[in-house]
């Protein structure tokens, strides 16, 4: 082949996310190139300069001696980089508007729906009962937003635009206008401190699981409007642990939370999260981005790459993201 296959390492997807329709979208993009199915395909893997994947195994992408790059279909590469045999090669992650954008959307929903008493608005229905409460203004409640990347900053700005009062906490120091910024270890309670709801938009890396605790909710604060704590983790499952969230909303440490993602995905049908009246759930699709989308980013990506120029969002296996 005059230009290097693209292998397609692709486990768990369905619907518009099935193996076959990332084949049909990616052979679209890049017509000027082979386009595998590792699943699917018989083919010479020496042919392979590129994969895209999404949750591979463990070992299979040793397989390919002349690959290059890796693209993830998604922003978390956590699944990739656990891999032991993983090849020496740059890591991208999906960075793009239309994932930015929807994540916003989520995160202001959920904020909103806290702020605004909608679990107890809907309540009332059930009950068909009339019996509106007082409202407090957004520019009542302080939210915190953990990680202050290019999602963190984009939510951070929308939620300022609303009235609330936004911080942000980093791992190292970084500057947002109309934010207020914390970072590091030593800015970690300040920034507990004056948050009533928190936001995690992290990465899992070593330094982060299970970070979403018992020690850590008991240090939000505890005299806003809401009455006590929200959590709201758009992150990784990872970051938070199970027991501790329903201990915490058990005996008032946590006042309710909104979870996108889980330990294990997908969410156990017996797992207590599904009925506790003060946690709302979405099936990991927070920034369930547009696969065509992606799939251009990823062939923009090749085309640059080949033609020398740098490839962007690429992972530091260092730090994990």
């Amino acid at each position: 082949m005059s230009k290097g296959a693209l292998a397609l390492l692709i486990h768990g997807g369905t619907d518009n996310w099935a193996p076959e329709r990332w084949k049909t979208r990616f052979k679209s993009e890049l017509s000027d190139r082979a386009v595998v199915s590792v699943v699917e395909d018989r083919f010479d893997p020496r042919t392979v300069q590129y994969a895209a994947v999404w949750k591979p195994g463990a070992g299979e992408l040793a397989a390919f001696p002349e690959l290059k790059v890796i693209f993830n279909l998604g922003a978390g590469v956590d699944a990739v980089l656990s891999d032991p045999k993983l090849p020496r090669v740059p890591l991208v992650r999906v960075s793009d508007e239309d994932l930015t954008s929807r994540m916003t959307e989520y995160v202001v929903m959920h904020t909103l729906m806290h702020h605004r008493q909608q679990s107890y608005l809907d309540a009332c229905q059930q009950r068909r009962e009339w019996a509106p409460r007082m409202q407090w203004p957004a520019k009542a409640v302080r939210v915190g937003i953990l990680g202050m990347g290019v999602l963190g900053q984009h939510a951070a700005h929308a939620l300022r635009a609303l009235g609330f009062q936004v911080a942000g906490w980093s791992r190292t120091a970084k500057m947002v206008d109309g934010i207020d910024s914390y970072a590091g270890p030593d800015g970690l309670p300040a920034f507990l401190a004056r948050t009533d709801i928190l936001i995690c938009l992290l990465p899992l890396t070593p330094q982060t699981r299970g970070l979403l605790s018992r020690g850590l909710f008991a240090q939000l604060a505890r005299d806003g409007v809401l009455g006590g704590p929200v959590v709201i983790n758009a992150g990784r499952g990872g970051l938070q642990v199970e027991t501790d969230i329903l201990a915490c909303l058990n005996d008032g440490t946590l006042t309710a939370v909104t979870l996108d993602v889980f330990e294990r995905e997908p969410l156990d049908a017996d797992s207590r999260l599904w009925r506790h009246p003060a946690v709302k759930i979405s099936p990991h699709n927070a920034a369930d981005t547009d696969p065509d989308a992606i799939a251009a980013y990823v062939a923009s990506q090749i085309r640059d790459f080949e033609a020398g120029r740098p490839l962007r969002n690429a992972v530091d296996p260092d730090r994990g993201y």
